[in-house]
């Protein structure tokens, strides 16, 4: 008979993160005062409860690992088989799968190929009755947050869960900057954007000015602009800005 060991859940419910306005110590780096989008207060995945989606034929096993996550607030889908889950219209929210390795039909492994050929990075734990050295090597390499025998323990459960929840937040906050400041970058007129390279690869304005045939005061003008469009306020706003720029941008300024 499984029972539900609530020492430390207290605990563990005080370390899964925030939600919503009033949290300020997750704030993403951004660019400048005037760029309020970059804020993850304002990243709509950051206001929303983690989902965890538990994958396990075994519908005793489902029924404590959804009593177990709800002990801490965790909002959970649960399905008996893999195919079952992957058919299902998921939300897309910041969370991770705990999937069963030995099912009927597919196996946790097999999802975990199929999700990856989707493009779905939502991390996973694992759970098995039937572990072994070689599978749960596999299952690391190809982004597994953790490999828990049955019986797990608790806790154990419920670390690994923050663990992967915290890393898809993270993975999702980045992404969403990125975006924004792709869109931004895109603000930019070509010249500005060779401005932009220049300013941040330690170009003075008389360097640049030479570099490009162009005048001092035509370099400012294009550097102010480009400076208003992305909300910088300094040259170290303009350099975060272009390091968190998403690799889908290179192209953009490859010709810069």
């Amino acid at each position: 008979m499984h029972t539900i060991d609530r020492t430390g859940l207290e605990m563990q419910s005080a370390f899964w993160p925030k939600v919503g306005k009033g949290d300020k110590s997750r704030q993403a780096p951004f660019v400048g005062a005037q760029a309020p989008l970059e804020s993850s207060n304002n990243v709509d995945d950051q206001c929303t409860a983690p989902l965890v989606v538990v994958v396990d034929d075994d519908p005793m096993v489902r029924d404590v690992i959804i009593s177990l996550l709800e002990t801490v607030d965790i909002e959970v889908l649960a399905f008996g088989s893999g195919r079952e889950m992957l058919q299902a219209d998921l939300p897309d929210r910041a969370g991770c799968f705990v999937l069963d390795v030995r099912m009927p039909g597919l196996s946790g492994l097999d999802v975990q190929q199929i999700l990856l050929s989707q493009g779905n990075s939502r991390p996973i734990v694992f759970l098995t009755g039937y572990g072994d050295i070689a599978m749960s090597v596999q299952a690391m390499k190809l982004g597994a947050v953790d490999f828990l025998t049955k019986p797990f323990r608790h806790q154990a459960l419920l670390d690994a869960v923050a663990r992967a929840t915290e890393q898809d937040r993270n993975r999702r906050m980045a992404d969403e900057i990125a975006k924004r400041r792709a869109a931004r970058l895109a603000m930019l007129t070509p010249r500005e954007r060779q401005v932009l390279r220049a300013v941040v690869t330690g170009r003075l304005n008389k360097q640049i000015a030479h570099e490009l045939g162009i005048s001092e005061i035509t370099v400012k003008l294009h550097r102010g602009s480009m400076m208003r469009k992305l909300g910088a306020s300094c040259v170290g706003d303009l350099v975060r800005f272009w390091e968190w720029l998403p690799p889908v941008c290179d192209h953009r300024l490859a010709g810069s």
